[in-house]
C-alpha cells in the first residue's frame, strides 16, 4: 500500500506546493538580491504550527539554488540547538568549517569569528523556532556578517519581539514579515490528495476518508499528514485493500499523540519542568507555578523568561492559558 514512506514525513519536502503561492512569491521578492550574489535582508515567517512555514522556507531556499549556480544554505531548528554554541556550530557545518572545532574546548568566539571572516558565496540560513534562543543576541552578530541572510521562524509576532532587545529590535523592526494563517478545510484536502498520489497506491483512499481526516486536523497540515500516515501503515498491517472510516477514527487519537510526544520531548529543561509542573497540578496560577518551578530548579529564569515559555507550551498546544494577568490560570490539555 505505501509506495514511498518519506512523502507521509511532516519534513518532506515536495517538488510543488500548494494554497502557498503568495507566501512562496513574497519570499522569493526577498531573497532576489542573491540572485546577482548579494545578501538580501532578513525575514520573519510567523503563524501557527503546522501552517507550512518551514516547508515553504526550505522550498523557497531549493527554488533558488536552482536559479544561483554558487550558494550556501543551512536549516537550524533553534529548538534542538538552543544554545549559543549549538547553533554555531550548525551554522559552521554549513560550510564545512567545523572540523577542527571540538564541542567542551572550543571558545565560542572562535566559532562566531570564523562565520565573520566567512567570505564565500552568499549563505541563506533558516532559523526555525527562533525565539528558543536562549542568547537572542546571536541575531545581532548575524545580522551584522554581510554574506549572511536570514530567513527567521517563529509561531509568534508579538512574542518573538517583545523579547529581544532594542539594539536588535531597530535592526529587525523593518525586516519583511509573512503571516501564515491556518489551512482551509479544502486546502488540507488538496495537500492530502497530494501525498496520496506520491506515496500510496492506486485508489487506497477516497474523497470522503480524505474530508475525515481534514475534519480531524483542524486547519494543521502536520496532524493531517500524522493521521494519513497512520492510517496507511494500519490498513497495510491489516492488510486491506483500502483505508477505511473506522481505521481513521481508530490512529486519529494515536497520531494525535505522537505529535504532542515528539513536542514534549524537544522541550528545553525549563520548558519540560514548567509543563510538568502544570501537568501535575491540572491547573495552577502563574504566581503559585513561578514559586514551584523556583523550588525544582537551582538556577531559574526570570518571570519574563518563564511567561516566554509558558507562550511557547500554549502555541504547540500543551496548556492553555485562562483569564486575565491578574486571575489567570493555566491548565494542562489533554
Amino acid at each position: 500500500m505505501i509506495t514511498d514512506a518519506r512523502v507521509l514525513q511532516p519534513e518532506f519536502i515536495p517538488q510543488e506546493v500548494k494554497h502557498r503561492d503568495a507566501e512562496v512569491n513574497h519570499l522569493s521578492s526577498v531573497l532576489r538580491p542573491i540572485l546577482d550574489g548579494q545578501s538580501a535582508d532578513p525575514v520573519f515567517l510567523h503563524g501557527p504550527s503546522g501552517v507550512g512555514k518551514t516547508c515553504i522556507a526550505q522550498f523557497t531556499v531549493e527554488r533558488l539554488r536552482e536559479n544561483v549556480v554558487d550558494i550556501n544554505h543551512q536549516y537550524v531548528n533553534c529548538w534542538e540547538n538552543h544554545n549559543r554554541f549549538k547553533t554555531l556550530y550548525s551554522l559552521l557545518d554549513g560550510i564545512n568549517q567545523t572540523i577542527d572545532i571540538h564541542r567542551q574546548s572550543t571558545p565560542k568566539d572562535l566559532l562566531l569569528d570564523r562565520l565573520r571572516d566567512y567570505d564565500g558565496p552568499p549563505y541563506v540560513v533558516i532559523l526555525d523556532e527562533v525565539d528558543q534562543l536562549e542568547d537572542k543576541s546571536l541575531l545581532y552578530e548575524l545580522y551584522r556578517i554581510p554574506r549572511i541572510t536570514m530567513i527567521l521562524i517563529a509561531n509568534n509576532e508579538k512574542g518573538f519581539f517583545a523579547d529581544v532587545d532594542d539594539r536588535l529590535n531597530s535592526r529587525l523592526t523593518a525586516c519583511t514579515r509573512i503571516h501564515f494563517r491556518p489551512y482551509t478545510h479544502d486546502e488540507l484536502v488538496a495537500i492530502l490528495h497530494d501525498r496520496v498520489q506520491w506515496g500510496l497506491e492506486g485508489e487506497m483512499i477516497d474523497q470522503q476518508e480524505l474530508n475525515v481526516i481534514a475534519n480531524n486536523a483542524a486547519g494543521d497540515a502536520r496532524v493531517a499528514i500524522g493521521i494519513l500516515r497512520m492510517a496507511a501503515r494500519a490498513a497495510q498491517e491489516k492488510q486491506l485493500d483500502s483505508i477505511p472510516d473506522r481505521v481513521i477514527r481508530k490512529v486519529t487519537p494515536e497520531a494525535k499523540s505522537e505529535i504532542k510526544q515528539k513536542t514534549v520531548d524537544r522541550l528545553t529543561t525549563h520548558q519540560q519542568i514548567l509543563y510538568e509542573i502544570i501537568a501535575e497540578y491540572g491547573e495552577i496560577a502563574p504566581s503559585d507555578l513561578y514559586e514551584e518551578y523556583c523550588d525544582q530548579v537551582s538556577e531559574p529564569k526570570t518571570r519574563r523568561m518563564t511567561r516566554n515559555y509558558l507562550a511557547k507550551l500554549e502555541h504547540y498546544n500543551l496548556v492553555e492559558g485562562k483569564g486575565n494577568t491578574k486571575a489567570r490560570i493555566y491548565r494542562s490539555v489533554d
